[in-house]
């Protein structure tokens, strides 16, 4: 039998603690995080010739509490550090970049600064433009959705005249193509505020249809929160089914939506790309996963005989 030295005990105790420490650093982790988002109701539309550079919208007899929601949507999969705030849209940093912006005579001029601190000016086109821009009003009763101009040196500019007075969020929905998330979607906004006399708008109660522009939309599907589903949208006119329905940014109709209270973002994407030269339609299927339980504002954004299209609904989604 070996005798234990009080000198052994002191090299075998040291051995051990060297040991428990490498394990503990193996154990190290890093942060990650996620994101998604969707809606539907009954509401008014407008409608906007289609241009090749912006098509945007108030919608009159739309509203809600302040905010909206995201999943599924062009963004933040997979960037580093991406967490419950920035992965609905509602943060103006995320990952390095950052969105500056100023809203001022009927116009917001901003900018997306990359890693190295720089206005960033190479981006990757996401359904053929290189940055969605959204302006909705915080009781979701005014939207648009532009496709601005970026200057050579780097900063965007969105029209954005006769915004009703109000807060309104402005979010730039774009992919890096430079920086370390270059290729990886990103959805940043800041707020901003219409001076004027603001009345607020109720948001209309959850609906299955709702009308635009002599164009009926029904949306059919019970998504719930945190879930992946599926919504599907039926275009009709006068009592007929439309397959008429134009390519419009790669497909044939454009969903987003916003959480009502706090504005979150989302992108639902179409299940299928549109085919030149063929018509669609009536049906159209999106893939939904919206991460929070609620009402969520949705824009359906559709094209027909070279017309834009708007249609606005709530839907409720179950937690």
């Amino acid at each position: 039998m070996t005798r234990t030295t009080p000198t052994r005990r002191i090299l075998l105790a040291a051995a051990a603690a060297t040991v428990l420490a490498l394990g503990l650093t193996a154990c190290g982790s890093d942060g990650t995080g996620g994101m998604g988002g969707m809606d539907h109701a009954a509401s008014p539309s407008a409608t906007a010739t289609a241009t090749g550079s912006a098509a945007g919208h108030d919608m009159a007899g739309m509203s809600h509490g302040p905010d909206g929601g995201m999943s599924g949507m062009d963004g933040m999969s997979g960037m580093p550090g991406t967490s419950g705030a920035a992965a609905d849209g509602l943060a103006a940093e995320q990952g390095g970049y950052r969105l500056d912006g100023t809203l001022s005579g009927g116009e917001y001029r901003f900018t997306v600064t990359g890693p190295d601190g720089k206005a960033l000016t190479s981006y990757r086109p996401e359904q053929t433009k290189e940055m969605h821009f959204y302006a909705i009003r915080s009781d979701l009763s005014g939207f648009r959705h532009l496709h601005p101009v970026m200057s050579p040196d780097g900063t965007w500019t969105a029209p954005l005249t006769d915004l009703q007075p109000g807060d309104w969020r402005m979010y730039a929905s774009f992919v890096p193509g430079a920086g370390s998330g270059a290729g990886t979607g990103l959805v940043l906004s800041r707020t901003a505020a219409v001076p004027g006399q603001a009345a607020p708008v109720p948001l209309p109660a959850a609906a299955a249809s709702t009308t635009a522009d002599g164009y009926t939309v029904t949306v059919a599907g019970a998504p719930k929160a945190g879930a992946a589903g599926e919504l599907t949208v039926t275009v009709s006119k006068d009592g007929q089914p439309v397959t008429d329905l134009q390519p419009y940014l790669e497909t044939y109709a454009h969903l987003t939506a916003f959480h009502a209270g706090d504005q979150a973002f989302a992108h639902l994407h179409p299940e299928a790309k549109a085919a030149e030269g063929t018509g669609g339609g009536p049906t159209l299927a999106f893939h939904a996963e919206l991460p929070k339980a609620g009402d969520w504002r949705l824009f359906l954004q559709f094209q027909t005989g070279g017309t834009l299209h708007t249609a606005a609904l709530t839907l409720n989604v179950a937690a």
